[in-house]
């Protein structure tokens, strides 16, 4: 397996990266080690990605690649971003994060929120696995759960990308109020226009922003409004 693929890993921390290179690279078939922040390198060196005998659809679409990561909590959020805007994205994501976090990612109906909205856009997640704070030594503050978001192929045209981010920030800027008066405050249109297009997504019109899923918001996104 080693030799069909390549194993690349980034270290901010010197030290650490320099142990890496010590201890790992005369061992692994095809290890590269690279220093610096992920949140830069990251797309750079994913559109650099070269593939060996590559199928046709490999060969359109870029290299198949995976990431998997240990990250340091505070920079989740601005990781996921940047993988989501990735032009070539990886088949699967797998890493470590606060278990609320995940948590919230993995949300569906009842319980949908902004960033389950964002993510489930072009991933598929789930927590394969939960570890509590004392599994750790030093233990953090929090628990921890490993996530898998497989991407998702999406069959969207580049305006009904944008209309799709645009609208979940109008319909989760304030989560307590109501689903129609959210679209009507950010798309400036009738109450009578919101009550159609409620009703052509069978969702009632006391619905909550929680109450609304990603097909639905994919469907409102298409409407172009």
């Amino acid at each position: 397996i080693q030799k069909k693929c390549q194993l690349i890993a980034i270290e901010k921390d010197t030290q650490l990266a320099k142990n890496l290179g010590d201890n790992l690279q005369f061992r692994i078939y095809n290890l590269q080690i690279i220093e610096g922040d992920a949140l830069k390198i990251l797309p750079d060196l994913v559109s650099k990605l070269k593939i060996v005998n590559p199928a046709p659809e490999q060969v359109r679409y870029g290299a198949s690649y995976k990431i998997v990561g240990n990250i340091p909590y505070y920079i989740t959020g601005k990781l996921l971003r940047t993988i989501s805007e990735l032009e070539n994205k990886p088949s699967v994501s797998v890493l470590m994060v606060q278990k609320e976090v995940a948590e919230r990612i993995c949300a569906a109906t009842p319980k949908m929120n902004l960033l389950a909205a964002a993510m489930q856009y072009w991933a598929k997640p789930e927590i394969i696995l939960h570890l509590k704070a004392k599994e750790f030594d030093p233990p953090p503050e929090v628990d921890s759960a490993v996530i898998k978001l497989a991407t998702r192929t999406l069959a969207t045209s580049e305006l009904e990308t944008k209309n799709y981010y645009k609208l979940i920030h109008i319909i989760f800027k304030q989560p307590r109020k109501t689903l129609a008066n959210n679209l009507k405050d950010g798309l400036g249109i009738s109450r009578a226009e919101i009550e159609k297009i409620l009703n052509s997504l069978n969702l009632p019109l006391n619905s909550r922003p929680q109450d609304i899923s990603i097909e639905q918001i994919i469907k409102l996104s298409q409407m172009n409004l």
